[in-house]
């Protein structure tokens, strides 16, 4: 009889914050999207990493995007495609998972990180023109969302430390079935709804940002 080789343990790889500040051709001028790793424990709170900044807050950033988590698989494929290695932090990310598929998480599911953070997955990140020019790659907004798999923005509910090396339970799956990366390729009217009742339902606390999204999708379609 064989005995099945235990799951790897979910940890996080990498603590993120930025580095520089370097200018860019977008609106703002300025973009915070060069994270680095940090040495030690880091502080996260409402407004995520302590020391971190976003420069386009209209966009990124706020307690319902307060942190940005990558699972090293997917850093992996990217680096297959892209040819050389994709450092911690080098797609903007706060968070480098390793173990955990981040794009499967529902949206509404509770992590522990450590022994005290708790955050809560609210919706994928939606690549944007910034990433692009930072990248330098041919269509790499397109390529990237074309993937489907653009990691998780999280909402910190509980506050605390966190490092490199911390352990990564997941505490609640809200059970509705809507990923991340489902979520993200596809707007569908029934995960919409599902979406929706699990708010109404469980009290749950839908991020501002996703909402006008699954309003839209939610409602009937007009046949012509």
């Amino acid at each position: 009889m064989t005995t099945a080789a235990p799951a790897p343990p979910v940890l996080v790889t990498h603590v993120c914050r930025v580095g520089e500040l370097h200018e860019d051709a977008g609106a703002v001028g300025v973009t915070a999207i060069d994270k680095r790793p940090v040495d030690g424990p880091v502080q996260v709170g409402t407004y995520g990493v302590r020391g971190d900044v976003q420069a386009d807050r209209k966009h990124h950033g706020g307690p319902e995007k307060a942190l940005y988590a990558v699972d090293q698989a997917e850093a992996d494929h990217w680096a297959g495609q892209l040819g050389a290695p994709v450092p911690p932090g080098g797609f903007g990310e706060n968070l480098r998972l390793a173990g955990l598929a981040v794009d499967d998480a529902e949206i509404g599911e509770r992590w522990r990180i450590g022994d005290v953070v708790e955050v809560e997955v609210t919706g994928p990140r939606t690549p944007c023109a910034t990433f692009g020019r930072w990248l330098r790659q041919e269509r790499w907004v397109r390529r990237y969302t074309e993937h489907g798999r653009p990691g998780a923005y999280l909402r910190v509910r509980t506050p605390g430390p966190v490092r490199a090396g911390d352990a990564v339970t997941v505490t609640h799956r809200p059970g509705h079935g809507v990923t991340v990366a489902r979520w993200f390729t596809h707007h569908d009217p029934a995960d919409a709804q599902a979406l929706r009742t699990h708010a109404s339902d469980a009290g749950w606390e839908m991020a501002e940002y996703l909402r006008p999204h699954v309003e839209r999708a939610a409602r009937p379609q007009t046949v012509r």
